[in-house]
């Protein structure tokens, strides 16, 4: 999916909420169960754990690093360490379960530290590991060090500026992205990613993967099955995103979901005498698109001396209609910047992040959580999503289509439309990402896996669901969760069971079975 994209630094809420820049080629390489020689050291490895870094981490999560290969072509040139942390198993271990929370660009290490509870359960039976894929976080974090002035430059075209001359600050953008991200750029994307995932399930001593992935963790899930069906073992796909649609498309799609998602917050927030849209979900819905043109005209300064436009009220906006449970702290930051003007609490939807890296080697260690570039999410989100995406029109086309874009995006959603407009102009100059993802990942021949559907998911549709599950062939079995809300698993008690048992026990709920808001309904 298109997870949000800001000139701000973020903590995504993939999973229990969520959330396009330098694209490298990935490799198409076809399915392999066994490593060759050249990857014997990496899959050999075993890894060492100790006490998580930070007075914040649970006393009771551990980490440790798994090394991988820079470049799986060429496994001698160079290595990347992988930051890994798990809660231990307490009752009989039947080894991991590797959870991936969304993104791309989210870290798995800190999210799994902040929300770890929601998965308790699972340690009934497993180790329950997550990971910061390469790129991320404390794995060789990516930058584009001026990731605020490339955002501006796509804003801008998004906003009806001069294509032909924001079409070149792109450009340039993208030589800042690889100057500040070093030797793991070329190499990022979910192709690498998955590979990856396969020598974590060797380090931790698994025969098989299980694993549980969110929004673009379902995407990296299905990539691994296709690369490696002999090493699948229980797998589930929660908030499934899209195989095959072209980013300008998937951004026409967030747009309408969180169009949507917003109609159903402000119907919420009207019946409440406190809602700072007033008491009519009409009038609301127009106050909102005067408050988003108002901010760009005449941004909000803040405490971090950025000032605060429409598009970042757009993205806070967007972030926090991920979930319901979301919806009161929100209305809360909405009063304060109407009633006071006060962003902070909006602000607090984007935060996170902390300051720009030091230059890479070929071998990076793990990076300090207090060296995590402020910008890693966005600049990490841009690379995947342009890696796993083999369209890249010529300048022409861009600026012919450009008008055509605007106004489709508009259409889909007055508030969000231009901020995931942005998203799809990002990739602009890159180089031709891979395209294994739309050709290779489907039928793959696995044991069967569960993938899970919201209705009113306001990113990842839940079409995709059924057409990401028709591409998989007979192997994926479907879950169509009756709710609200980005990913069911955090927000439903009856997928949380369902997803349990099916990891837990090997149950697996009737293709095409569903739970309702609030009971099963098969």
């Amino acid at each position: 999916m298109l997870a949000k994209l800001s000139t701000r630094p973020s903590i995504p809420r993939c999973a229990v909420s969520a959330a396009a820049g330098l694209a490298l080629l990935g490799t198409a390489l076809p399915a392999v169960d066994e490593p060759s020689p050249g990857l014997a050291r990496f899959y050999d490895q075993k890894v060492t754990w100790s006490r998580c870094p930070g007075l914040e981490m649970p006393k009771d999560l551990q980490c440790g690093k798994v090394t991988v290969p820079l470049d799986y072509a060429h496994p001698g040139k160079g290595t990347l360490d992988l930051a890994v942390a798990r809660y231990r198993a307490t009752g009989d271990s039947r080894g991991s379960v590797l959870l991936n929370f969304g993104g791309p660009g989210g870290q798995g290490v800190a999210q799994l530290g902040m929300g770890g509870k929601d998965f308790m359960g699972l340690t009934d039976r497993y180790d329950v590991v997550s990971f910061d894929p390469r790129g991320v976080g404390r794995s060789s974090p990516v930058s584009c060090g001026n990731a605020p002035d490339a955002l501006a430059a796509a804003d801008e075209a998004a906003d009806g500026g001069d294509a032909r001359a924001v079409l070149e600050e792109l450009r340039a953008a993208a030589a800042a992205c690889a100057e500040h991200s070093g030797p793991v750029l070329p190499h990022i994307g979910t192709v690498n990613a998955a590979r990856d995932l396969d020598v974590m399930r060797a380090a931790l001593g698994d025969g098989k993967l299980n694993y549980l992935g969110f929004s673009y963790g379902s995407r990296l899930g299905a990539v691994y099955a296709a690369e490696f069906p002999g090493k699948v073992g229980r797998i589930v796909l929660d908030g499934v995103d899209t195989l095959t649609e072209p980013l300008s498309e998937q951004g026409v799609a967030s747009a309408q979901g969180q169009q949507t998602a917003l109609e159903n917050f402000l119907t919420w927030c009207t019946d409440d005498i406190a809602c700072p849209f007033g008491r009519n979900p009409r009038e609301a819905r127009e106050r909102v698109v005067q408050v988003v043109k108002s901010l760009d005209q005449d941004p909000v300064p803040t405490d971090f001396g950025e000032a605060f436009s429409g598009q970042d009220f757009a993205g806070a906006l967007g972030q926090g209609l991920y979930s319901r449970e979301l919806w009161p702290s929100l209305q809360r930051a909405l009063s304060q910047l109407l009633e006071d003007g006060d962003t902070r609490g909006l602000e607090a939807f984007l935060s996170g992040g902390f300051a720009l890296p030091p230059r890479r080697t070929p071998h990076a260690g793990l990076t300090d959580p207090q060296d995590v570039p402020m910008d890693n999410l966005p600049a990490a989100l841009m690379a995947v999503n342009c890696a796993d995406d083999p369209d890249r029109p010529a300048a022409d086309r861009v600026t012919r289509d450009l008008d055509r874009l605007r106004a489709r995006y508009e259409e889909a959603s007055p508030v969000f439309g231009r901020y995931r407009l942005t998203q799809v102009l990002m990739c602009y100059g890159r180089p031709k990402g891979t395209d294994y993802i739309r050709e290779k990942v489907k039928d793959v021949d696995t044991p069967r896996m569960l993938l899970v559907g919201t209705r009113g998911d306001p990113a990842t549709p839940y079409r995709w669901t059924v057409e990401t599950a028709k591409r998989l062939g007979s192997s994926a079995v479907v879950l169509d969760n009756r709710g609200e809300g980005h990913t069911g698993y955090g927000s439903s008690p009856c997928v949380q069971r369902k997803v349990d048992a099916f990891l837990l026990y090997g149950t697996l709920p009737p293709d095409g079975s569903s739970c309702g808001s609030d009971h099963d309904a098969e």
